[in-house]
Formats: C-alpha cells, structure tokens, sequence
C-alpha cells in the first residue's frame, strides 16, 4: 500500500504539466513577494513566508499564470481540439473572470462595509468588528500573470 502511494506520488511530481504550473506558481508568488518587499509592505520574517507562499492579490496573478500555463501545456501536448483543452482552456475563463470581477468587487464591497462600520462604532452606535478585506486583482495584474504563465507553459511544453 505504502509502495503504491509512493510511486503515484513520483508520478505526480515528474508529469511535466505538473512541474509547469508548480513553476508557474511559485515564480509569480515570488515576483509578488520581491515587488511587496522592495515597496515596504512585508515587516516580518512571517509576513515574507506568508506572501511567498500564501498570500492573495497583488502583481502578478499567480492564479491567472497558473491556469494560464495549464492551459498552454494541455494545448501542447493534447492539441487545441481536444476535450482536455477545452476544460483547462474554460478553467482559464472563470479564474480570470473570477479574479477580475467577483473577488475584485467583493474586496471593494468589504472595504466600505469596514468604512461604515468604523464610521458608527466612532459615533458609539453599534460595536464593529471589520471583515476581512480580499481584494482581487486589477486587469494589469490578471493581463501580466496570463501572458507570464503562457510562456512558462510554452518553456515547459517546448523543452
């Protein structure tokens, strides 16, 4: 049993689409963290960890280069008209359309319902707790995380 979950795992890590969008992930995750860090918004040790590993929002869309290499590679090694392209190439469209809208405007509808809150626990009204404020990317950031994770998939697929 042991052999066997050991040699799906060695499968999974050598599948070179795997290995791409790994790449791709962690490489836009670390751009995220180099631009974060250079402009002053990490203060700690954890908050370093935590952008290069976890953290959400920001330029590049790690999630747009991820899907975006998925895509590139499943095109390359199944072609355009395959069926798994198709849903790797649907999988694309709604996490950019989900990073460009609804988690965009949900951050933004977040933002302001902290606004009011504070407003009225200012004025002694109602006692606020703030919601967490998840922002979604801006086209920019969507824009430059798919065409990064194009090429990553095309390096990937090519080599």
């Amino acid at each position: 049993m042991l052999y066997v979950i050991k040699s799906r795992l060695l499968e999974l890590f050598s599948n070179p689409v795997f290995q791409a969008c790994i790449f791709s992930w962690f490489s836009a995750q670390f751009i995220k963290t180099v631009i974060s860090l250079f402009s002053g918004k990490i203060h700690s040790v954890r908050g370093l960890f935590e952008s290069l590993l976890w953290r959400t929002g920001g330029f590049p869309s790690s999630h747009s280069s991820l899907v975006a290499t998925l895509s590139t590679c499943v095109a390359f090694r199944s072609g355009l008209s395959s069926d798994v392209f198709m849903l790797s190439f649907c999988f694309l469209m709604v996490t950019v359309r989900d990073a460009l809208g609804v988690r965009r405007a949900s951050g933004i509808q977040a933002r302001r319902l902290n606004e009011l809150g504070m407003e009225l626990q200012e004025k002694n009204v109602a006692t606020y707790r703030p919601v967490k404020e998840v922002m979604g990317h801006s086209p920019m950031e969507v824009i430059f995380g798919v065409i990064f994770g194009f090429f990553i998939g095309i390096g990937f697929a090519v080599l």
